[in-house]
């Protein structure tokens, strides 16, 4: 038990020191290539384009999804946003469309007024990434939980090549992505279980 715990500790205090390095790699990144994450975004749902799938209204710093969003609806893609729970839950996602009004949510998120819907595809903001598909998030655990229960979603990660580690510590509660995009190329993932797209 006292091994666990401590591994556990190690585990934390690892990921704290990644986060720090990695936000500071997402807030210094080359803005002017997110484009092109965008852009690979769109080739991997463009496979699946009648799937819901669950976008991000940025927090500052972060990638902007929103021409994503805007583009999807205009392709005839359902989209939602996720509205954060209280700690402890998984994300509720909500219908947006261009006419949503958003309003303001917990850890200063914002989400659509919209109803609620159950996505097929999943999109995921990261502070970091290691070639083995791990993603390290913020340290809430919203997507994880997420995760566990919608098992079968296709989970798409997206982030700037800067912001990969070469190994992130992982919890057995840690789900692996199915697909990674950067500036740069697709990275995709045997994980199971998801939907692949092929």
């Amino acid at each position: 038990m006292l091994e666990t715990a401590h591994h556990k500790t190690q585990i934390t205090a690892q990921k704290a020191i990644l986060r720090k390095q990695c936000r500071e790699a997402l807030r210094t990144r080359d803005k002017s290539q997110d484009k092109y994450i965008i852009h690979h975004l769109l080739e991997c749902i463009s496979l699946k384009p009648k799937h819901i799938t669950a976008a991000v209204w940025p927090l500052p710093d972060e990638i902007d999804l929103r021409p994503l969003c805007y583009t999807l609806h205009a392709r005839g893609t359902s989209v939602v946003l996720p509205e954060t729970t209280p700690r402890g839950h998984p994300l509720v996602f909500r219908r947006w469309t261009p006419q949503s009004l958003m309003l303001p949510g917990l850890f200063g998120t914002d989400y659509p007024d919209g109803y609620p819907l159950t996505p097929q595809i999943i999109i995921v903001p990261l502070l970091g990434f290691d070639q083995a598909g791990h993603r390290l998030g913020y340290g809430g655990g919203y997507y994880d939980r997420t995760f566990a229960t919608l098992p079968h979603t296709l989970r798409i990660g997206y982030a700037h090549s800067t912001q990969e580690v070469p190994s992130i510590p992982t919890d057995p509660y840690d789900y692996p992505l199915s697909y990674i995009v950067t500036e740069k190329e697709i990275h995709h993932y045997h994980t199971s279980p998801h939907k692949n797209l092929s």
